[in-house]
């Protein structure tokens, strides 16, 4: 009886794992903002975006695992004056000729319930890997109505020091502490 017992839970976690199945969801530039915010000379807080980001999200609903992988174009600063997204873009800031692009890779993905509640992962500007955990504020899942594809949303935020990538011109006038925020959608492919 105990070994038919013990084979029986054997074969429904082996068949419960056999019906989990990954999706990868195609991150979609044109509703996907990064956007970043920090104190300048503690007269405001100014608020900068990143368009064209790409990247994949792998998620198993059933398992309730997640996997991100995100590539943000760093010469697409949007801060809403063309000669301080230069100055942004430039060797003392971003340096964007020789780093166009900085990545946020995923190591962990914590969920509560079924939604992730935590997002650890390894954010890397200027060729510096540091560390990170996003917050998410929001998570949905639900069919796309145009596309009819299943679709997946988010809203996520962390706070990253600038002078830990190299960024830290002008501390402590202009903030040191960044905060990042991401809105995110992405359709399974």
């Amino acid at each position: 009886m105990k070994k038919l017992l013990i084979t029986s839970l054997f074969s429904t976690v082996v068949a419960t794992q056999a019906f989990a199945v990954p999706q990868t969801y195609q991150i979609d530039p044109n509703h996907t903002f990064p956007s970043f915010s920090y104190t300048h000379l503690g007269l405001s807080t100014q608020q900068l975006r990143l368009d064209n980001t790409t990247g994949t999200v792998v998620y198993d609903k059933e398992a309730k695992t997640a996997e991100i992988d995100v590539t943000l174009d760093i010469t697409a600063i949007s801060t809403g004056a063309a000669a301080f997204d230069e100055h942004i873009t430039g060797a003392n800031l971003f340096h964007t000729e020789q780093f166009p692009t900085a990545t946020f890779k995923s190591t962990k993905v914590n969920f509560e319930g079924d939604a992730p509640k935590t997002i650890e992962g390894e954010l890397t500007i200027k060729g510096i890997s540091k560390p990170v955990t996003l917050e998410v504020t929001h998570f949905a899942n639900l069919a796309h109505p145009m596309l009819q594809k299943d679709a997946i949303g988010a809203n996520a935020t962390t706070t990253i020091l600038r002078s830990d990538f190299d960024l830290g011109l002008n501390v402590p006038a202009v903030s040191d502490e960044v905060t990042i925020t991401i809105s995110i959608e992405a359709v399974a492919q």
